[in-house]
């Protein structure tokens, strides 16, 4: 387990998950499947293995699926006893293993910042994580952790990952140098414009953050930004304006899985990752790619 400075953590929840419909008209995007884990427990295993054991998730209406997920469910487990079949059994019972889970909504989809905001009675002013379910990684050290080992007092942490500067428009684009993994961000920009960013590659802040409890009040005070929302990169420009910034090169690979093409991959990449998987779907890859058919 990863040495943490953080206990809490926030998972938003409360999106619509668009862009994976019809499949997420009635099946929260959060618990589409990378082969037999949905996509939100692999959040909470990464908080977990961080040292973070409580977690309030931002559900919105129709949700409450999430919290059955991580819930008891007597009946099949005596079902699995009763048939002994004690791998699912194991598999069932360790889900959330090790945390506690608090649930509250979001009534309105005012954006990430306002889903973040929801947390405040919760957390109070104690720092704490933030995960994106939509962002799966994977590292040989949880990346939540890798963030939390940066924290300092007064200090947001968010993690960041190379991209061509072609395709900066589609992030939140961090500026400033990084060196030896780590960059004190002095400018933090939403999406910019095509050309507004020179450096190649940009530096794009993707789904962990590590936050100071001060956030909150500056979520509280921000006015709508773009598309109407109430945006965290706002907050965490404002952060970085005032020297407290930091952007972490993590080690490990991220998938958006909130995408199709992204879901694909990280479907892929997780039967890889499997010891009792990776053989037969690598020759299956192989052969697909040598048939005519392809």
């Amino acid at each position: 387990m990863a040495a943490s400075t953080i206990t809490r953590a926030v998972i938003p929840a409360a999106g619509a998950g668009t862009r994976l419909l019809p499949a997420t008209k009635v099946v929260p995007k959060e618990l589409m499947p990378l082969i037999d884990r949905p996509v939100i427990q692999w959040a909470v295993e990464e908080a977990i293995a961080s040292g973070v054991n409580d977690l309030l998730i931002v559900t919105s209406r129709g949700k409450s699926l999430i919290a059955d997920h991580f819930d008891r469910h007597e009946e099949l487990e005596h079902l699995l006893e009763r048939r002994q079949k004690e791998r699912e059994l194991e598999a069932v019972r360790s889900v959330g293993e090790g945390a506690r889970f608090h649930y509250t909504r979001q009534a309105e989809p005012l954006g990430l910042g306002h889903a973040v905001l929801q947390g405040a009675a919760h957390i109070g002013h104690h720092p704490f994580g933030v995960l994106l379910p939509d962002d799966v990684m994977v590292g040989s050290q949880p990346v939540l952790g890798q963030l939390a080992a940066h924290l300092q007092p007064g200090v947001c942490v968010v993690a960041a990952i190379p991209v061509p500067r072609a395709e900066a428009s589609r992030y939140g684009i961090a500026s400033g140098r990084m060196q030896d993994g780590v960059m004190q961000v002095e400018h933090l920009v939403e999406k910019p414009p095509p050309g507004k960013v020179t450096t190649d590659p940009a530096w794009a802040v993707m789904g962990r953050y590590v936050l100071d409890g001060g956030i909150f009040d500056v979520l509280a005070g921000l006015p709508p930004g773009a598309g109407g929302e109430i945006q965290l990169t706002d907050a965490l420009a404002e952060r970085a304006r005032e020297g407290r910034l930091l952007a972490v090169a993590f080690e490990g690979r991220r998938y958006d899985v909130g995408d199709q093409l992204g879901y694909v991959k990280a479907v892929v990449r997780a039967a890889l990752d499997r010891p009792d998987l990776a053989p037969a779907v690598s020759r299956y890859l192989r052969d697909l790619m040598e048939s005519d058919r392809w």
